[in-house]
């Protein structure tokens, strides 16, 4: 039987041993996969990637880079959320996609906005700048802020921590989920290089 939100929320916790004997169904882990795509995410840009692993060879390398932690040693199956800031302009082709397909015969001026929004100011703060550059124009959006509403989050590492959170989101829609049915689940940080 699913849980509630808030049953989910209390049942779940970072398990660092997972029962062998306990029977992991793969539909519900894709059913979770599937319920952590509709987490919140910046611009709807969706830059992150799930491998749901389950090969015994794939799952022994992966445990390996995990540094042996425990919690990835007895794990039956592995679900592994990985930022992919290098998707973006795949995801505003499909978002401008979908804005076009589902507002034909709606406001033409508002979809133009978004339509922009996604072909000019997005391309500009995904494509960013170095050097000087990227610190002028850190400067210059700054001040922008103190006469009208800015978004000022233009450096690059600022766009490594915005797909970091939106994955993290992500990663918690998947685990509550995954409480939700009654299966454990433990976030892992830590890793090393594959040997």
């Amino acid at each position: 039987m699913e849980k509630t939100v808030t049953d989910a929320i209390e049942f779940r916790r970072s398990v660092r041993k997972f029962d062998p004997k306990k029977d992991l169904d793969i539909d519900i882990v894709k059913k979770c996969i599937i319920n952590a795509t509709l987490a919140p995410t910046s611009s709807n840009l969706q830059l992150w990637e799930f491998y749901h692993i389950k090969s015994e060879n794939f799952l022994k390398n992966v445990v390996r880079v995990c540094f042996n932690q425990p919690a990835a040693k007895t794990a039956q199956e592995l679900v592994i959320p990985v930022v992919r800031l290098d998707l973006w302009p795949e995801r505003i082709n499909s978002n401008v996609n979908f804005i076009k397909s589902s507002n034909k015969g709606k406001d033409k001026e508002k979809i133009k906005g978004a339509i922009q929004y996604y072909q000019k100011a997005i391309p500009k703060l995904y494509r960013g700048s170095k050097g000087f550059k990227s610190f002028f124009n850190h400067i210059k959006t700054y001040y922008r802020g103190f006469k009208k509403v800015t978004y000022r989050e233009v450096r690059s590492t600022d766009i490594r921590v915005i797909g970091h959170k939106s994955t993290a989101l992500a990663a918690q829609s998947f685990m509550i989920s995954m409480a939700a049915l009654g299966y454990d689940t433990c976030p892992m940080e830590g890793f090393g290089k594959p040997y």
